[in-house]
């Protein structure tokens, strides 16, 4: 069976931001049997000697499928999708395009995005955020002015279909819902709620702030 090592504790500043997220969404789109393993992080339990033989770089989500252990949640989702095959095309062309925009929204529209909402979160922790944070802005608008017109035409990033593309893409968007920064981006909002509309996501929020402790729709 495959095991997820999602977090069991976190601090609540980043309660719905965790990228264990992505994987769980997959898993539960897919229907397949998993379990959650819970990783106390505030304990530190991703620092000890077991689990960094598990992920050199002390991350959370790490996958086990029966010994087979992948990090990085690119990885991981391209792997579950290429098991069961499912949201992901048949044909190599397709495959191609969706790995594209795995990449796309790991690289070039989380890039700036993760550090905005990382400037969000320390406030006056960080003493230069506040100088840096317009650039970002800035920065970011470029990219998420090339996604509103990609999505013109399309209900997802690679076409009709809904793929693990779309989930990367979607809950790095959600980084920084509550910043503002989509604000003027119609289409770009609107593909994220048609994204989070779908019951495997809402299944999803549902366990994971089961599993956190924390009140229903912390994570929304």
């Amino acid at each position: 069976m495959i095991t997820l090592y999602g977090f069991g504790r976190v601090n609540s500043k980043v309660v719905g931001l965790t990228r264990d997220l992505r994987p769980l969404w997959t898993l539960e789109e897919l229907g397949v049997p998993y379990r959650v393993h819970g990783v106390d992080h505030p304990a530190g339990e991703t620092q000890g000697e077991e689990y960094g033989r598990l992920n050199p770089f002390r991350q959370v989500p790490v996958l086990d499928d029966d010994g087979l252990v992948l990090t990085e949640t690119g990885a991981i989702l391209l792997y579950l999708a290429e098991k069961t095959g499912r949201l992901m095309p048949a044909d190599l062309q397709g495959r191609a395009q969706v790995t594209r925009w795995c990449f796309a929204a790991l690289t070039t529209l989380e890039l700036p995005l993760s550090q905005i909402v990382m400037i969000d979160l320390l406030g006056a922790a960080d003493p230069t955020g506040a100088q840096r944070r317009p650039g970002l802005v800035k920065y970011a608008e470029r990219h998420l002015t090339a996604l509103e017109d990609w999505l013109r035409e399309r209900p997802y990033v690679t076409g009709e279909a809904f793929t693990v593309a779309d989930i990367l893409m979607t809950t790095v968007l959600r980084e920084v819902r509550n910043a503002n920064v989509l604000d003027g981006f119609p289409r770009v909002c609107a593909y994220r709620e048609r994204c989070e509309g779908r019951p495997a996501w809402q299944r999803t929020l549902e366990a994971y702030e089961q599993r956190l402790g924390v009140p229903a729709g912390s994570a929304r």
